[in-house]
């Protein structure tokens, strides 16, 4: 029985132009990364067309450590749909570091259900959780900032504060630490931490976000902490969402792949289930309905986790509503 990666291997891609020729989507309008991955733009999100066409839910009951197989369905039911002649592209979360060197091994399907380029949806990708883990940590910087100075400071109680640094790798021994030490030009000391980049509010964040000035709004709203007179302090305050959105304009826009049968795949976002809504972004998912007749998209860990923020937060946020769930 040959391997997932080899399996891959040998699967013969299209140029990522011919895959958003099946969308109807211009070739001058993507934003190329290689050969085979694009970014495609806001633009063609369609809110007539989104509308009309069916969404198609896929999650899963008792997760496992090693998955339960919902990526790898639902590039199947999408394959399947385009052989029987239904115009079907497959929406998914990009993996983080942490599933791809730990047990799973990678969160890009298996078998002949897999999404292409396999090694590179994985790893980096098109950078979108760079541009989140420094969006993430600009904040923290400015929190820490603000701590120090003297002439602009907001009053900040850091005892209060609760927005931690990320990074897209798991390491347990920066879950908890403290920053500061070292005197006076190094900042307060505090207690802070480490959390993987998947669970930043960010993350969350931009997969709820409609458009640009959408996200630059919602990154205002983070909240930060109080000051000592118990006065709830934002990143507004900070002026920091102009800038933390200057650094996510790339990252905003879906990217665009395929499947080893060549059916059109977007992956975009990926936030965790257990600590936010555990699916892709908004924007991936309407672009995904604008563009062709079904989409098929999964919701992370189990159905009471996953599926349920679907329903729950990300439909009633989006005005989506599934035609089916499996």
């Amino acid at each position: 029985m040959k391997s997932d990666i080899e399996i891959a291997h040998e699967a013969k891609m299209k140029p990522i132009t011919e895959i958003a020729g099946i969308l109807g989507i211009n070739p001058d309008d993507l934003i190329p990364y290689g050969k085979y991955k694009a970014k495609i733009p806001l633009s063609y999100i369609d809110k007539e067309k989104y509308q009309q066409n069916k969404l198609i839910l896929v999650s899963a009951i008792s997760p496992t450590p090693a998955g339960e197989g919902k990526t790898t369905v639902s590039i199947g039911l999408a394959q399947g749909l385009n052989r029987i002649g239904k115009q079907t592209t497959v929406v998914l979360r990009e993996p983080s570091l942490g599933p791809v060197f730990g047990i799973k091994g990678g969160a890009t399907g298996g078998g002949y259900s897999q999404v292409l380029p396999m090694e590179d949806i994985n790893l980096h990708f098109t950078g979108d959780f760079n541009a989140i883990e420094k969006a993430h940590n600009l904040l923290a910087a400015l929190i820490d900032n603000n701590l120090q100075s003297k002439k602009r400071s907001l009053g900040i109680d850091p005892r209060t504060v609760h927005w931690k640094r990320v990074m897209d790798m798991n390491d347990r021994s920066l879950r908890h630490i403290i920053v500061g030490l070292g005197g006076t030009t190094h900042g307060v000391p505090r207690e802070t931490g480490f959390d993987i980049t998947a669970a930043s509010e960010v993350m969350a964040i931009l997969c709820l976000a409609e458009n640009m000035e959408d996200l630059k709004q919602r990154l205002g709203k983070i909240f930060v902490g109080y000051t000592y007179d118990k006065k709830p302090i934002y990143a507004r305050d900070l002026h920091a969402e102009g800038a933390m959105a200057a650094l996510l304009r790339d990252a905003i826009m879906p990217n665009l792949v395929q499947t080893i049968e060549n059916t059109p795949a977007i992956i975009h976002g990926g936030p965790f289930a257990n600590i936010a809504q555990g699916t892709n972004s908004v924007i991936a998912t309407k672009m995904g309905l604008s563009l062709s007749e079904f989409v098929v998209t999964e919701a992370g860990f189990g159905f009471d986790l996953g599926a349920e923020k679907f329903i729950d937060i990300k439909c009633q946020y989006a005005g989506l509503k599934p035609s089916a769930v499996v």
